[in-house]
């Protein structure tokens, strides 16, 4: 059928839904919306779905949420049912409507379902499924996207995101099902037969408080030092506000001071352009409270709590916030250091790091010893490291880090944690305040030991069927005439993740990559820069990475805009 077709279907099968029916009639004058919200289903895919809310069969919606926990109740076996689905939250517009209709969808299934009393961090859903031996678990979010968006992400029962094949079979489950096939239970109905259990706040949440503290690698330390150092913690309105506050609490930061202003769950994100710790506008009423307090840093972590974002007061009183990039490789230098230092480095320790995160964790790594692995963008995929290490025995997992914010150092989560980040840049920011040093001074440091590793993201955003059109057009034309060089610096090796080959640019020799099929352009440059190009998976933006490398910081920078002004014409 055409979008017409299903916007007139949708507005028959659903005629008793007020709601909705006013929502499809207040654009029966725009084509424009209509085509856009009736062309395609929201797609499901490793990120499961994500899309701005409202009716129609590409948006978030009741009717969207249950065909797709119907399809992934049809792809669970009798036995996974039984074991059972956890359900988790965060403080978005309807993303405690949606965890329920989940659930109950779930419940009606036969399915044995466990749902949070109220918002939780991504990494407690991935604690949970494993904690409580699920087959599965459902996130109701949308990360750091704007209000007008939310989402909903499955986890296997490893606690990850469903990989690739697993997101298929569920994605073919979908499919199959018209919008008027889910099946729901009646709420009560549900807890009567036993399918419906809700998690308080001390069933999974204790357990889950009390492994994360044990990452820590200097507690004595921390300890001491914590009552001298003072920060200042924005949960943007989000789920980390409690678990964030009491993780730091409990390992002995009694000077952290809360942006009152953001404390408080709003599904407006009313404070903020968008909730996401990489824009420096979600920091200023922190930076406003922080000089109020003569705070030392600032953490913040998104709606879902599963980034983190941080700033530390310079030597001239201002704020610098770092990049992901950067906090990963603090973090990372901070674990290998203090791990050497004490004897518990192990032979085979490994860090996982996504392909567009900094080439300066192979240095720190390499440094130590330690095996560097490269997966795609998504956590998921260190996830499935993490589980190939445990099921083979070849590697002790250390850390794990995308330059998007996202950080792990655990192996019981499988997805980036900004509990599991805020404890560990805390503590190293108490280790290296012993020395009389900021997490800037260490930066320092980093960067005059391995050289400067400088880079630039930026994202085009292309909404709506001629967007997808446009981003398809752009890729096909780089890939068919990859670039031999670019600004002057020649291209090593062409990396086309969606043919599964890299290509040698001087001798043309084709090898082939153990990487699943994604739509990613990377350009590996003489000298270890790169340059890469990717749609994004979750939302209509196209998005260019830019990594350069020199001894010299000046260097570097000019070599980064030099190669961004160049890069950028790809996109043209």
């Amino acid at each position: 059928m055409g979008y017409r077709d299903n916007y007139e279907a949708w507005l028959r099968d659903f005629a008793s839904d007020e709601a909705t029916v006013a929502d499809l009639q207040a654009i029966a004058g725009d084509e424009k919306e209509i085509e856009d919200r009736f062309y395609k289903n929201l797609s499901f895919g490793t990120a499961g779905m994500r899309g701005v809310l409202g009716a129609g069969m590409n948006r978030m919606n009741i009717y969207t949420v249950r065909r797709a926990t119907q399809g992934l109740a049809d792809y669970l076996s009798d036995g996974e049912k039984k074991r059972g689905v956890v359900i988790a939250y965060d403080s978005r517009r309807m993303s405690a409507e949606f965890a329920k209709e989940t659930a109950l969808v779930l419940c009606a299934n036969g399915v044995k379902t466990y749902l949070f009393d109220a918002l939780r961090p991504v990494a407690l859903l991935s604690f949970g499924v494993r904690h409580l031996g699920a087959a599965a678990g459902v996130v109701i979010t949308a990360s750091h996207n704007p209000p007008q968006y939310n989402g909903y992400k499955v986890y296997g029962e490893d606690g990850a995101q469903l990989g690739p094949e697993a997101a298929a079979a569920v994605t073919e489950k979908i499919n199959a099902l018209s919008f008027t096939a889910p099946r729901r239970m009646d709420e009560d109905a549900a807890k009567a037969a036993g399918l419906l259990s809700i998690i308080g706040d001390k069933e999974v949440d204790d357990d889950y408080i009390a492994r994360v503290k044990t990452l820590s690698i200097n507690p004595e330390i921390v300890a001491e030092a914590g009552k001298n150092l003072k920060i200042v913690y924005t949960p943007i309105h989000g789920s980390g506000n409690v678990p964030v506050r009491r993780i730091l609490r409990e390992i002995g930061l009694t000077n952290v001071s809360v942006v009152k202003e953001q404390e408080a769950p709003d599904p407006n994100f009313s404070t903020v352009r968008v909730p996401n710790p990489e824009d420096p506008a979600a920091f200023t009423l922190a930076i406003k409270l922080a000089n109020e307090v003569g705070a030392d840093a600032i953490f913040g972590t998104d709606p879902d709590c599963d980034r983190l974002g941080v700033a530390v007061r310079e030597k001239d009183g201002s704020f610098r916030l770092l990049t992901g990039n950067q906090i990963g490789c603090l973090m990372l230098y901070y674990i290998l250091s203090c791990k050497k230092a004490q004897g518990k480095l192990p032979q085979n320790g490994a860090v996982v790091k996504s392909i567009v995160s900094t080439e300066l964790a192979r240095a720190i790594c390499k440094d130590f010893g330690v095996a560097l692995f490269d997966t795609l963008t998504g956590f998921k995929f260190i996830g499935e490291k993490i589980q190939q290490f445990q099921d083979t025995g070849s590697h002790t997992f250390l850390f794990g880090f995308e330059e998007s914010y996202g950080f792990l150092s655990s192996t019981f989560v499988r997805d980036k944690d900004g509990v599991n980040a805020s404890l560990l840049i805390a503590e190293a920011a108490c280790y290296y305040s012993t020395q009389g040093k900021t997490l800037c001074d260490v930066m320092a440091e980093i960067f005059e030991r391995y050289g400067y590793y400088l880079e630039h993201v930026e994202s085009t955003t292309l909404p709506g069927i001629d967007g997808l059109k446009v981003m398809a057009d752009i890729m096909t034309r780089i890939r068919k005439n990859p670039p031999a060089e670019i600004g002057g610096v020649k291209v090593a090796r062409v990396l086309d993740i969606m043919a599964g080959t890299e290509t040698d640019v001087a001798t043309g020799k084709v090898t082939k990559l153990d990487y699943p099929e994604s739509d990613v352009l990377y350009f590996a440059m003489e000298g270890g820069h790169f340059v890469c190009v990717r749609p994004s998976g979750t939302e209509p933006k196209i998005k260019l990475y830019v990594n350069v490398n020199d001894r010299d910081q000046a260097r570097a920078q000019a070599l980064l805009e030099h190669l961004t002004a160049e890069a950028q014409k790809l996109l043209k």
